[in-house]
């Protein structure tokens, strides 16, 4: 098959949608398709063997200009080449462009009016593009944030348009209004443009049909996936200091701020043998102050020693990293429909404690590689950290049975296979 993958490209930061994205695209060429992974906004930062073409859609500094000077509207192409060069758009993206969306409302709800918002110039350059291009099997849109792409591509390309739903309600419940309500109903009355919608997880499946209303029959878990290549099952240590690990975006939704405070309760906790917590992820200029905030809370606490940030390292980096770990969490504050991490941990043998929400009951109910715990309450989760922490026996059973389920349930084979019985029932279904 010969497909197209747009992808929202996040700048410099490791996003795990795009890490999906990308790894998804090299798994269908791996197996012989012909796949575009098309960047969005920005290039791609992953942290794996890029396979996304150099040509930027939508280039970010043209969109910002288009949004809010009227004079980009009407501009000529030779005029945007200057600023759409992919050499600009790295050089913008080192400054950080806010993710907000307390701030982008407005852009959002543009972007969702597709050729009746500012940025209509950047549909018809996309177009042209395609027409000059042989003709795709299949469309594949990141997320429902661009779904107003689905009609123009459709009429030029007359091929399906899928569209992955891969966390965007998020981004979405914190848009101010009136931005949230309308970027809403710009959503919902463009679903029909779309012939398959594929989630992450089947969490995602239910919580998205009901939050945009997405008929049933036109849904699909494509799980995520990961490369295994480099993942190895560590022994477990049994002998202290132990290390309790947290890796994630470093932002107040994903909970830093909660295994901190649990962290603190379980240094109280009665026969706790000597540990430290060790983070690391991708740390926004936005985010600063929460980080500085969680060191001074540490310092305040008398635990200074105890917490290390280790910043967003490579593959190499981020894989020594978890074996370093003897228990991981990264105790989201809102219902998380992936989980990359928490699978690249258990993928090294690392046991995870998670709050009941979102996918990651799914996700340990497939692997066994972690226990439950009730969301926001660091007591409960302090109490499960202990537990793995002094019955190592039992840490090494999660282990064993996490590393083996990630292998059976979540490479990144198993999410090209679904991939693949999706794109073939909807060519199979366009060709009817």
């Amino acid at each position: 098959m010969r497909l197209l993958y747009l992808t929202a490209g996040a700048a410099e930061m490791y996003c795990g949608s795009c890490l999906r994205d990308n790894a998804l695209a090299a798994a269908l060429l791996d197996r012989g398709h012909d796949v575009v992974l098309a960047p969005i906004y920005t290039p791609t930062t992953t942290d794996e063997r890029n396979v996304s073409q150099s040509k930027v859609l939508f280039g970010g500094v043209s969109v910002y200009l288009e949004q809010h000077v009227p004079f980009f509207r009407h501009t000529p192409a030779f005029l945007d080449r200057l600023w759409d060069a992919t050499s600009v758009l790295k050089l913008a993206s080192r400054r950080q462009i806010k993710v907000d969306p307390t701030v982008l409302g407005e852009m959002t709800v543009s972007m969702l009016k597709g050729v009746d918002g500012f940025q209509r110039k950047e549909i018809d350059k996309m177009l042209r593009w395609l027409e000059s291009e042989p003709r795709f099997d299949v469309v594949t849109l990141p997320f429902t944030l661009l779904i107003s792409l689905a009609r123009p591509i459709r009429e030029v390309l007359n091929a399906p348009i899928a569209c992955a739903l891969q966390g965007e309600d998020l981004f979405l419940e914190n848009l101010p209004e009136p931005w949230k309500t309308q970027a809403l109903e710009l959503i919902r009355a463009s679903l029909g443009d779309v012939d398959m919608f594929l989630a992450v997880s089947d969490y995602y499946v239910d919580f998205m049909s009901g939050y945009l209303g997405i008929p049933r029959d036109r849904m699909r878990t494509v799980p995520i996936g990961i490369t295994l290549n480099g993942h190895t099952l560590q022994p477990v240590r049994r002998t202290p200091p132990y290390t309790v690990g947290f890796f994630a975006r470093i932002a107040p939704e994903k909970g830093l701020h909660v295994l901190a405070e649990a962290y603190r309760r379980l240094r109280s906790r009665p026969g706790v043998p000597p540990t430290r917590l060790l983070a690391a992820g991708y740390l926004l200029d936005e985010h600063r102050d929460y980080l500085k905030t969680i060191v001074a809370r540490f310092r305040e606490w008398g635990l200074a020693d105890h917490f290390q940030y280790a910043g967003a390292p490579d593959r190499e980096g981020k894989i020594a990293l978890l074996h370093q770990m003897d228990v991981m969490s990264m105790p989201a504050t809102y219902a998380e429909p992936k989980g990359l991490s928490l699978l690249e941990a258990m993928a090294n043998g690392v046991p995870i404690v998670q709050p009941r929400r979102g996918a990651f009951p799914e996700i340990l109910a497939r692997t066994g590689g972690g226990v439950l715990v009730e969301p926001d309450d660091p007591d409960a989760l302090a109490d499960a950290l202990l537990d793995l922490l002094t019955v190592r026996d039992r840490a090494a059973a999660l282990a064993q049975a996490g590393a083996d389920g990630v292998r059976r349930h979540y490479s990144v084979a198993q999410m090209a296979s679904a991939a693949e019985r999706v794109y073939g029932e909807m060519t199979h279904r366009a060709d009817r």
